[in-house]
């Protein structure tokens, strides 16, 4: 695991300092080596994380013929079976990790070098005979890549990083804000956009490559692969069996597990006391486990007794950190510092604690990220079948309905009636669901115009017209919720560590079952991940693989509403920032609500005071009080 960054100069030969300043930026990501290349054209520098063949591979990586430089963050799981190919149809190598194969790799087959790949990564390749770049990005968004061309500008035409931070330092960006991001951002509680809340720099998005030619002003990313579901066309699997499904899927588990531990150094692994990272830390060959928790060692937001009686029946290590409250609050800049942009995930803080607490042990971690996704883990995705009767009332019947229940108290019910008036596009745009666009217009000062959620995925929605509707919400999660919360956070902050993070379920292998696996076998009734938890009740007792999810969750009522708390939020809600963006009116109701029972008010006055705490890092001289 690694950081890469570099440019690609218009005009003026690549000047060193600036490389140098870029990879500073992202030592986090390599702390145990630094090397550059620079030709008179281009500039590529990378920081290493030492993980498989240490003592090779290093980076940037040139072929034999010197014509060709690679920098590549991330893990090829098959890249011995690549090597292979690769050495019978007469390339040559000089080392013995995954680096080389992708070198070699795009010198064969072009373009079309993703397609074969099976991991994690994210790489650029500079042709400098030909004075091109090719860069692409693994297929569900496991490693991040972010670039933007400065048009017109002798200093630079193309800049890239692992993360926005280590762009920043090149003269040739010129740090600017972008309103649309923060409009959007309010109702998905993440950055959704391809375009990120710096004016100017995109992300290179999940299953996408880009080509860039020396002097090009626009790029046009092209996709070369679709997280899209196919339950309907089972293929050989059509008609299979409850048992024979179950087969299909513990052998893809347990296969990717097993490629998944590839590493020259020891691999543990993330284990709450759900089932997720449950069935991983039975499958896997390490010995030490890692769990987070606050509060009482007997609450609802302390996974560590579950975990550790879980660890333990596994003959597993177990170590473990409780989180206080006022080392909650002291962490929340250093965590928006690595996010890059804002998030509104407050379990990016549990997350934050538990990488640091694994890496005092341990280089690898592997953990269960994906899981719901693929396999229909959310409890959001059986919102179908509970509203499946009320449903067949006329359309205007329920809307009546709805109109006289928006008028009640916040009482049980309430929502299912309000909801079940409403289309599935109209209801569900990702598991993070905040200010609906009128709300968010009530709250901002300034609109930037930009589309209704409603509209920002309509396309994806009439992509998936022909699944059902549980598998098209799992469809918007895996293009938008997946990268853009679950992967993001989980990336940052373990690389914030310098822990290389992997996720065996976000496999090539794993998908390929998973895409086809029948709508009834993910959820039955109020019972999500139904199959995948068969599968996981032969490794793990049936209390662990039944357990509903939790996920390291915040007790975030509770810090809301607490001294330390209250002080935190009235003082980033009375920054120059605070007035610059939003009503004090609509500020003021936010605060009103929070605390216990109100969890959608509670995540919109986070999702609020974490962009201030972001703007105030990134913008400094914008945002003081």
């Amino acid at each position: 695991m690694c950081g890469i960054c570099g440019f690609i100069e218009k005009d003026n030969p690549p000047k060193k300092e600036i490389l140098e300043a870029m990879m500073a930026a992202l030592i986090h990501r390599g702390p145990d080596q630094g090397k550059s290349w620079i030709s008179d054209s281009a500039a590529f520098g990378f920081r290493r994380l030492a993980i498989i063949d240490p003592g090779g591979s290093v980076q940037p990586m040139v072929n034999e013929t010197r014509d060709k430089v690679l920098v590549f963050n991330g893990e090829i799981y098959n890249y011995q079976e690549l090597r292979l190919e690769l050495l019978s149809a007469g390339h040559r190598f000089s080392s013995q990790g995954d680096s080389e194969v992708l070198l070699h790799g795009y010198e064969e087959w072009g373009e079309k070098l993703p397609e074969r790949l099976r991991g994690m990564f994210a790489f650029a390749i500079w042709d400098e005979r030909n004075q091109t770049l090719f860069a692409a990005r693994d297929p569900f968004g496991i490693k991040p890549f972010y670039y933007t061309v400065s048009a017109g500008n002798p200093e630079g035409s193309f800049i890239f990083a692992s993360e926005i931070k280590g762009i920043l330092p090149h003269p040739a960006y010129e740090k600017r804000f972008n309103p649309e991001a923060l409009e959007q951002y309010l109702s998905f509680q993440y950055s959704v956009l391809e375009k990120t809340f710096f004016q100017g720099i995109r992300q290179l998005l999940p299953g996408h490559f880009l080509v860039y030619h020396k002097g090009d002003t626009e790029l046009s990313p092209k996709r070369y692969f679709l997280p899209m579901l196919a339950p309907e066309q089972a293929g050989r699997g059509k008609g299979a069996s409850e048992e024979e499904w179950m087969d299909r899927l513990d052998a893809a588990i347990g296969n990717s597990v097993k490629a998944h531990m590839i590493a020259d150094v020891e691999v543990g692994t993330f284990l709450s006391g759900g089932v997720d990272s449950g069935l991983i830390a039975a499958e896997f060959t390490g010995s030490k486990t890692f769990t987070v928790g606050y509060g009482k060692e007997d609450g609802y937001y302390n996974e560590i007794p579950l975990a550790r009686e879980l660890a333990e029946e596994l003959q597993l290590e177990q170590h473990n950190k409780r989180i206080s409250e006022k080392e909650f609050w002291e962490a929340v800049p250093e965590v928006l510092y690595h996010m890059d942009e804002p998030s509104g995930d407050s379990s990016a803080v549990a997350l934050y604690f538990l990488s640091r607490e694994a890496a005092r042990h341990v280089r690898v971690v592997v953990s269960g990220e994906g899981a719901d996704e693929l396999f229909g883990g959310y409890c959001i995705y059986c919102e179908p079948h509970s509203l499946h009767l009320y449903q067949k009332l006329p359309r205007a019947v329920r809307r009546g309905i709805a109109r006289m229940a928006s008028g009640l108290p916040n009482v049980r019910g309430r929502s299912f009636l309000m909801r079940g008036a409403m289309s599935l596009e109209e209801r569900f745009i990702g598991n993070a669901n905040l200010f609906t666009a009128k709300e968010r217009e009530k709250l901002l000062k300034c609109s930037t115009g930009a589309p209704s959620p409603q509209a920002l995925l309509e396309r994806d929605y009439r992509d998936a017209d022909s699944l059902d509707e549980a598998s098209r919400m799992q469809y918007i999660d895996l293009l938008h919720w997946l990268p853009g919360d679950i992967l993001q956070k989980a990336d940052r902050m373990s690389m914030a560590h310098s822990l290389e993070l992997r996720v065996p379920y976000l496999d090539r292998e794993v998908f390929r079952v998973a895409r086809c696996l029948p709508a009834k076998y993910k959820q039955k009734g109020q019972i999500s991940k139904y199959l995948f938890r068969k599968v996981a009740r032969l490794h793990l007792p049936e209390k662990s693989s039944d357990r509903k999810k939790l996920g390291f969750p915040v007790p975030l009522g509770h810090f809301l509403t607490s001294e330390m708390g209250e002080a935190a939020v009235r003082k980033a809600f009375g920054s120059k920032a605070a007035k610059k963006f939003f009503h004090r009116e609509a500020l003021e109701e936010l605060l009103a609500g929070r605390g216990f029972g109100r969890g959608n008010t509670n995540r919109k006055l986070w999702a609020v005071y974490a962009f201030l705490v972001w703007y105030g890092i990134y913008f400094p001289e914008e945002a003081s009080s």
